[in-house]
């Protein structure tokens, strides 16, 4: 009798039919993604197509999804996507490395790019070095914390070796020396530009300015930035260091008149601190704290301005510091709302918020005070644990919408929450005319406060508007334990 056997598939043809199986799936996705782009539906395009690269780990899928998330103005998105596309590029491919570190700059990650670009730049050539350092130059010249970008680029330029010749770049490196307390280099590289070029109105400005802030020199600063003036008569920089110049000789009404020509060709936080500083000091305290107004509504983070309020008027800035170290907890109930999401529309719930010794921890409840997770916030990393598992990113913010798939900012809540802008990168600060903070703008956040008469926070407000969707977030207290 015969007996009838059915053959077994080989294990490489199952392994064979699952990598098809696995490769459709793929091409399925990575279709969707762009049929949903084709739609403006951006973000969740570019999250499939994120997923798609992890899973694939093809390095042009990430690279996709970076270059989706510049098409759609999202310079943080596409910093992860750049991140996947260096992770999973070869080591020959420099493109990936210079975009990562180009969009590292660009979202103000200064002390995160030095060590990056020096190690790109090493397996450069000196002709290469400066063309590439040269693109990044608009970036550092334009950064909201520019002392934070010249001294990060001022560090990558100390280690070439040789050291650049090209004057751009020497000048940012001086500026760069000279917010590192560098000043003797800084006066050095200066002159030698000037010796090259002795009309040069920028450098001229930059040393003169220099004496004239540390209150050294002044003669020779007068001269250096007047010289400045007559070549650049319009320039709103250098009409700031004629002020603070006059200001520095005791000539008030010079230079009250120097600045606010400066500050109303270019309104920046600086130059309305130093107009503020010589209002108060000639006894017109109340134009100065009408200037200094101005100022935190345009750079409320501005070391300078933050610098000159504790010096002066340390009524609005006393609090800052004891953020930093002192315990304080909130307790309140959140609602998320969002509008032109495609797959929720927010949720709702209670918080606890405990802050100390520059760690937050967030403990987020559901609506039945189910405890839903905990996040921890530290100044270089975040975690959050979650039915007994703990992740760790850099990233507080994304690690909570990860986790939770709500928008809701940790990242420097506290700071917010004591009326201040977190450290770190700029934002802009509004006030009620008892000097109470009533509006902040930061992170792309518009946050719009209610105080009790006691200074206690009752409500806040917290708005954004983000790929394609309308983010809304009210905090409602319980308790403000000071």
């Amino acid at each position: 009798m015969p007996i009838i056997t059915y053959a077994q598939p080989a294990e490489e043809d199952l392994a064979e039919d699952k990598n098809a199986q696995q490769r459709a799936e793929q091409i399925y996705l990575f279709l969707s993604s762009e049929i949903a782009i084709q739609r403006g539906e951006i973000g969740p395009a570019y999250q499939t197509l994120l997923g798609l690269a992890r899973t694939s780990k093809d390095p042009r899928v990430a690279q996709r999804a970076m270059e989706l998330a510049l098409s759609a103005q999202s310079p943080q998105f596409a910093l992860e996507a750049a991140k996947l596309w260096d992770d999973l590029s070869s080591s020959t491919d420099s493109s990936s490395k210079e975009v990562l570190i180009t969009l590292l700059m660009i979202n103000n990650k200064w002390r995160e790019s030095v060590e990056l670009t020096i190690a790109f730049l090493e397996k450069q050539y000196p002709d290469k070095q400066d063309a590439f350092l040269l693109q990044l130059q608009n970036i550092v010249s334009k950064a909201p914390n520019q002392d934070e970008a010249l001294l990060a680029f001022s560090t990558i330029i100390d280690s070439l070796k040789p050291l650049t010749k090209n004057p751009n770049l020497l000048f940012l490196y001086a500026l760069g020396q000279e917010k590192s307390g560098n000043y003797k280099t800084m006066e050095s590289v200066l002159r030698g530009l000037l010796r090259n070029k002795p009309d040069d109105a920028s450098v001229l400005n930059a040393l003169g300015y220099s004496f004239a802030d540390r209150n050294i020199r002044l003669d020779e600063a007068l001269q250096l930035i007047e010289k400045a003036h007559q070549i650049s008569p319009d320039d709103a920089y250098i009409l700031d260091s004629v002020g603070w110049i006059h200001f520095r000789l005791g000539r008030f009404d010079l230079a009250i008149e120097y600045l606010e020509k400066s500050f109303n060709k270019l309104p920046e936080a600086e130059v309305g601190a130093h107009l503020g500083e010589v209002f108060w000091v000639t006894g017109k305290q109340e134009e100065a704290k009408a200037i200094w107004k101005k100022a935190e509504s345009l750079n409320a983070n501005h070391p300078v301005l933050k610098n000159t309020l504790k010096r002066l008027y340390p009524e609005w800035t006393l609090q800052e510091p004891k953020i930093q170290t002192q315990k304080k907890k909130w307790d309140g109930r959140f609602a998320v709302k969002i509008n032109g999401a495609s797959n929720q529309n927010g949720g709702s719930g209670a918080f606890t918020l405990t802050h100390e010794q520059l760690n937050d921890e967030l403990e987020i409840r559901g609506p039945f005070g189910t405890s839903i997770a905990k996040i921890q916030v530290r100044p270089s990393v975040a975690t959050l644990e979650q039915n007994g598992k703990v992740i760790t990113a850099v990233d507080a913010d994304q690690l909570v919408f990860d986790a939770l798939g709500l928008p809701i900012p940790a990242r420097g809540l506290s700071s917010w929450l004591a009326g201040f802008t977190r450290a770190g990168s700029p934002g802009t600060i509004k006030r009620n005319p008892l000097g109470q903070v009533s509006e902040i703008m930061q992170d792309g956040w518009q946050l719009s406060f209610t105080w009790t008469e006691k200074n206690a926070l009752q409500r806040l407000n917290m708005n954004r508007s983000t790929d394609g969707q309308d983010i809304d977030i009210r905090l409602v207290f319980d308790l403000l334990n000071d």
